[in-house]
């Protein structure tokens, strides 16, 4: 069994401070989770196969302005694994009562890949807990999906998936990985990640809830379900979309098209990145969702503006939230609506 140090790693502020894991029990199940700041409240949610280590270089900043939380999935990092329900919608659950546990009512929530699935199911689930939407590189927009988790979901597959634990098998990935890189593809961008993800899964029961959640949001022919149905609900929730310009993960199209489908979003593009911006240029992805909720206001429905939007997939009265522009008006790189 490889040792999965990642896992462990603190993240590590400037000064040289930690941010540690803790724990909470929700309905019998350890929960971990990093939290640091005071303020209002940031939920980071990770991607599949990953845990909350991966915001270790953005948590320590937004920990200055923010109450920062960042929780391993059910099923992934340090939290249990038991067989259980892995859908989005009870993900979203999740984080509700984690966030209720530890006291937190409202947050703007930020998802990443599968966390960004989980973030718009949680802000369609429960809007009055939600004060803005910030999905990155997100799964959930449309059914394209990369290959590779496509064939992870078919039959055998997982039993292909438990040779990650033969003591060859790292050895072997990290050497497909430095082809990657000699080659320069998109995919390279992100293969330092991809070898970590990897590490993450050193045992059978890790692997079993990687391919159950998996399948809970993908088959053979991609993306089980998407949200582009419900999109018209951001008109009252302010959302921010953020995009490795070389995503092979999930392309940036998926981006575009999640911006024109979310009336009043904000997009961002990071050129070079892949399907972790905020790991390859975290002092930017700092810096945009600073800006972002600097510069928009908490989204707060009453029961009857909701139910107007959905029966009218417009609100009738006038809307509460108005995303505010920056003082020194958008990025050049920023593409926001006419």
């Amino acid at each position: 069994m490889r040792p999965v140090a990642a896992q462990n790693t603190p993240g590590r502020s400037p000064g040289g401070g930690s941010i540690r894991l803790r724990h909470r029990t929700v309905h019998g199940y350890r929960r971990a989770f990093r939290m640091a700041g005071k303020g209002d409240a940031v939920l980071l949610i990770h991607g599949i196969g990953d845990s909350s280590d991966t915001w270790r270089d953005v948590m320590p900043g937004l920990a200055k302005h923010y109450r920062v939380i960042a929780p391993d999935l059910l099923g992934h990092g340090q939290s249990d694994k038991p067989r259980a329900d892995y859908s989005l919608a009870a993900y979203a659950n999740g984080m509700r009562d984690l966030l209720s546990v530890l006291g937190v009512e409202r947050a703007t929530i930020v998802g990443h890949s599968l966390g960004g699935a989980v973030a718009m199911q949680f802000a369609y689930q429960f809007p009055d807990r939600c004060e803005r939407l910030v999905l990155v590189g997100t799964g959930g927009i449309s059914r394209q999906v990369t290959p590779l988790l496509r064939a992870a979901t078919l039959p055998g597959a997982q039993a292909l998936l438990h040779l990650l634990q033969l003591p060859t098998s790292r050895w072997q990935i990290g050497a497909a990985v430095k082809v990657l890189q000699w080659l320069r593809t998109d995919l390279a961008v992100d293969a330092p990640d991809i070898l970590r993800v990897v590490d993450a899964l050193p045992d059978a029961t890790s692997i079993n809830a990687f391919v159950r959640t998996l399948r809970a949001v993908v088959d053979w022919r991609g993306q089980v379900g998407t949200m582009l149905d419900r999109c018209y609900l951001a008109q009252g929730m302010p959302t921010m979309l953020v995009w490795g310009g070389r995503d092979q993960v999930v392309p940036a199209l998926h981006g575009g098209l999640g911006h024109v489908s979310m009336p009043g979003s904000r997009l961002e593009i990071f050129e070079e990145a892949g399907h972790f911006p905020f790991r390859t240029d975290p002092d930017r992805f700092r810096a945009v969702l600073r800006d972002f909720i600097d510069t928009t206001r908490p989204a707060s429905f009453s029961p009857e503006e909701w139910r107007d939007l959905l029966r009218n997939r417009r609100p009738t009265s006038r809307p509460r939230v108005a995303p505010e522009p920056a003082a020194d008006g958008p990025s050049p790189r920023t593409l926001r609506p006419a």
